[in-house]
């Protein structure tokens, strides 16, 4: 990834929060040739931006965040190569368990062409995705989505740019944000733009601006399991749980009977809010989610039902049994932010520009969100 070096007469960005949104303009107004400096409350990257799937779902996506997911998508590519960290182009497999969701991707394959859904039968597709074979009646390949490591990628950003020239505060906390200047525990910045991606946690320096928006939080039960029989996955594997949540997919007309369908089918999952998703990891594990739960703040405690849920939808997926032959390496609670909206995005003062992913889609789009709202705040380089 080709950069400028900071040239003092370009300005001061400072770029409040270090997850994929802030790391993202950090990078892109460092690239244009900006000073920039990341303030962030923890010692590290500890968020949403490491708590995901890693899935790069891009065409799944519609409106501003499918033009989002396509700049992202070519950032995560220069980043990962520039800051050595792995992206890999496997794309996604989708399965169809019944003739409803098959029609579903039909539908989607007829809008979007054969460059980004390539429709299976449904021997390629159990080929494709090693699942329980009977259940499958086709599926799709997305060839444009990309998969990182949730828990390298985002710190690997950080330290890359840190070598680079960007100024990084950790454990330091924003007080207050306001036109040329921010407050923080360790004294102010001056500052020529503001850029708060502080996520879900808005709410705690610009209340106003989070209640406005509506902004909560949405808590999510994960997994991480290694699957039976040493079966091995290329790439992320979404369902049809996972199609009735993604705009492209949710807009098509046979969405809604798709969404019936599962409900009619397992109640329980449907009142869980789940999206029946796998990622592989190195290790031959796999990330399992999830379930959502919305409110202003998240719980503490875990319902232990949720995972449950989760154990029973892979194991049935798998078509084994929760258990010895499903082991269950690690659980824990995600949280990021939501609001009726996907995107949050204003400058409630001259200068301090707001950019926060409300929905569970960051790492699709938060590299190309940032670079909207630079280019919005009018700085070229």
């Amino acid at each position: 990834m080709t950069r400028s070096s900071p040239d003092p007469a370009a300005g001061h960005v400072v770029v409040v929060g270090a997850g994929v949104v802030g790391l993202g303009a950090a990078a892109e107004a460092h690239r244009r040739g900006y000073r920039v400096t990341v303030v962030e409350q923890a010692a590290s990257v500890v968020g949403a931006s490491v708590q995901n799937f890693g899935h790069v779902c891009v065409t799944a996506q519609a409106g501003p965040a499918r033009e989002y997911a396509l700049v992202a998508r070519e950032r995560w590519l220069s980043l990962g190569s520039a800051a050595g960290f792995a992206v890999a182009a496997t794309g996604t497999h989708v399965v169809a368990r019944t003739s409803t969701e098959l029609r579903l991707l039909e539908e989607l394959a007829a809008e979007r062409g054969t460059d980004e859904v390539r429709l299976l039968d449904a021997p390629l597709a159990r080929a494709a995705a090693p699942v329980r074979p009977d259940r499958v009646t086709g599926g799709a390949h997305l060839p444009l989505d990309l998969q990182v490591d949730p828990r390298v990628a985002a710190p690997a950003l950080a330290a890359w740019l840190e070598s680079q020239g960007v100024t990084f505060q950790w454990r330091t906390a924003a007080r207050a944000v306001g036109t040329g200047r921010v407050e923080t525990t360790a004294g102010p910045l001056d500052a020529d733009v503001v850029i708060v991606a502080a996520h879900h946690d808005l709410d705690r320096l610009l209340p106003d601006v989070a209640a406005r928006a509506q902004l909560r939080r949405c808590r999510l039960h994960m997994l991480r399991v290694r699957p039976p029989g040493g079966r091995a996955f290329t790439g992320p594997v979404l369902t049809g749980w996972s199609m009735v949540r993604y705009a492209a997919l949710a807009a098509c007309p046979s969405a809604p009977l798709v969404a019936d369908e599962l409900a009619a089918a397992d109640p329980a999952a449907a009142a869980w809010d789940v999206n029946l998703m796998l990622t592989p990891q190195r290790d031959g594990t796999l990330i399992v989610g999830d379930t959502h739960l919305r409110a202003v703040d998240a719980p503490v405690f875990q319902d232990e039902e949720g995972y449950a849920v989760l154990l029973r939808l892979v194991a049935d997926l798998l078509g084994t049994t929760p258990g010895p032959d499903l082991d269950v390496v690690e659980r824990w609670q995600g949280t990021y932010a939501t609001a009726p909206g996907e995107f949050l995005v204003t400058e409630p003062e001259p200068g301090v520009h707001v950019a926060t992913v409300t929905t569970g889609i960051g790492m699709t789009t938060g590299l190309g969100l940032a670079v909207h709202v630079l280019d919005q705040a009018g700085l070229t380089g």
